[in-house]
């Protein structure tokens, strides 16, 4: 067990949102081919929501050893794959439609499972254990990247604002009945999972954040999901925000790397 406090966070702060695409896309590229040189695969979760629309600067880029990629879901909504809902069907609209990809990377939950959701948890927690019991033996998998977007409310991923999963400490992939966003029915990583990983990203972009990103960052004693989201000792949170979404931040300048 490691004895080290979380590292405070770091603060990417950018003139816009394109040149927020390129840096995450150059942070992403630097993350997977330490993951590569060390174990020969890169393991990453994503989210949906605006997300995916920001790895756009990953598309045709040839840096890029999407061969070496396994991809999971941060949450992923309990509907078939070609639903509005999937951020599957987001994700590969967005971007893995557009790369070469091998399917078989992409994990996916088993949509025969729609109508039962503990099975369905169950399912996607085997797919985890698949990647990474065997190879790390780590109490929780450590991913090399969590992507993570925030809603208005301080949501990341399917774990909401005084919601009971906020206190699950053993699964892996847990679900959700009752989402206060449509649809009800979700399945997410769990903190302890997130707060494994080698490095947390969150994206906030726009002034639409501005209010809640301030919230998270300034005052993290309220406790909002996002908030909650503390990686480890050797783990690192990073904040990729623009200078909308970064108005009200009040936590000391020092923290921002630009």
């Amino acid at each position: 067990m490691s004895h080290h406090p979380p590292n405070p966070p770091i603060i990417h702060s950018f003139a816009s949102p394109e040149v927020l695409i390129s840096s995450l896309a150059s942070f992403i590229l630097k993350a997977q081919k330490e993951a590569i040189d060390k174990k020969g695969r890169f393991t990453i979760a994503l989210s949906g929501g605006s997300l995916p629309k920001q790895l756009s600067g990953l598309i045709g880029n040839p840096a890029v050893k999407w061969d070496m990629w396994q991809v999971f879901y941060a949450d992923e909504r309990v509907v078939p794959l070609t639903d509005p809902d999937s951020n599957h069907l987001l994700c590969s609209t967005e971007l893995f439609n557009k790369v070469p990809i091998p399917k078989e990377n992409i994990h996916t939950i088993d949509t025969s499972l729609l109508s039962d959701l503990e099975e369905l948890s169950d399912a996607y927690e085997k797919e985890l254990i698949k990647e990474f019991a065997q190879k790390d033996a780590a109490r929780f998998p450590v991913f090399d990247v969590i992507l993570l977007g925030m809603g208005p409310d301080g949501h990341t991923a399917s774990l909401f604002p005084g919601h009971e999963l906020l206190a699950e400490e053993d699964r892996w992939v847990a679900y959700i009945e009752d989402s206060p966003k449509p649809p009800p029915n979700r399945i997410t990583l769990t903190y302890p999972v997130i707060n494994h990983a080698l490095r947390v990203v969150f994206v906030a972009v726009g002034a639409g954040k501005a209010e809640i990103l301030s919230e998270v960052l300034d005052s993290p004693e309220k406790g909002l999901p996002a908030s909650r989201v503390k990686p480890v000792h050797p783990g690192q949170l990073f904040w990729f925000v623009d200078e909308a979404a970064a108005a009200k931040l009040q936590v000391a300048s020092a923290e921002f790397k630009l």
